[in-house]
């Protein structure tokens, strides 16, 4: 619209971050990313324990009308999942303890790809316990992502398809 003013990502995100704070939520990213179909405005949310889709849906609902003047096409609320990228020291404090898969910009040591066990961020490094025992500090500036490792076998899938494994059984 001619001579309308739209608002900066930055400060719907200001927005974002007040209304999840009222709502007991977590705003965990936002982003504003042109794809083939358009602009699509998206909101990530979270709680400690998970998100439901009534709390995205009123999250959503509330949070519309005060970023109506942010230029997208689509706006989206949805939960980061359970392999979300750890990005603030809450999420990596959160993680402490997990698998985690890292991933450098560099090679360090031949590879670029680790795994193992979140010792924390330690002096603004992302300390691992490797699985052949050594422990590995990743300065931050290097480091690409660092999510959580969703591991499973054939046997976890088992347990949601059960009429599969059954089918296997008879062969």
């Amino acid at each position: 619209m001619p001579g309308r003013q739209t608002m900066p990502v930055k400060d719907a995100a200001r927005l974002a971050q007040k209304l999840a704070d009222e709502l007991q939520l977590e705003l965990v990213d936002v982003e504003l990313v042109k794809e083939p179909t358009g602009r699509f405005l998206r909101f990530y949310v979270d709680t400690g324990e998970g998100v439901s889709v009534d709390e995205l849906e009123n999250f959503h609902r509330r949070l519309m009308p005060l970023v109506e003047r942010v230029d997208y096409d689509y706006m989206e609320v949805s939960s980061p999942g359970a392999d979300r990228p750890l990005k603030t020291e809450r999420d990596f404090e959160r993680a402490r303890g997990m698998r985690v898969e890292l991933n450098t910009y560099r090679a360090v040591e031949g590879a670029k790809r680790f795994a193992g066990e979140l010792v924390g961020l330690v002096e603004n490094a992302v300390v691992l316990a490797l699985d052949d025992g050594r422990e590995l500090a990743f300065p931050r500036r290097e480091v690409a992502v660092v999510r959580p490792l969703i591991e499973f076998d054939e046997s976890d899938l088992d347990a949601f398809f059960p009429e599969e494994g059954a089918q296997k059984e008879n062969k």
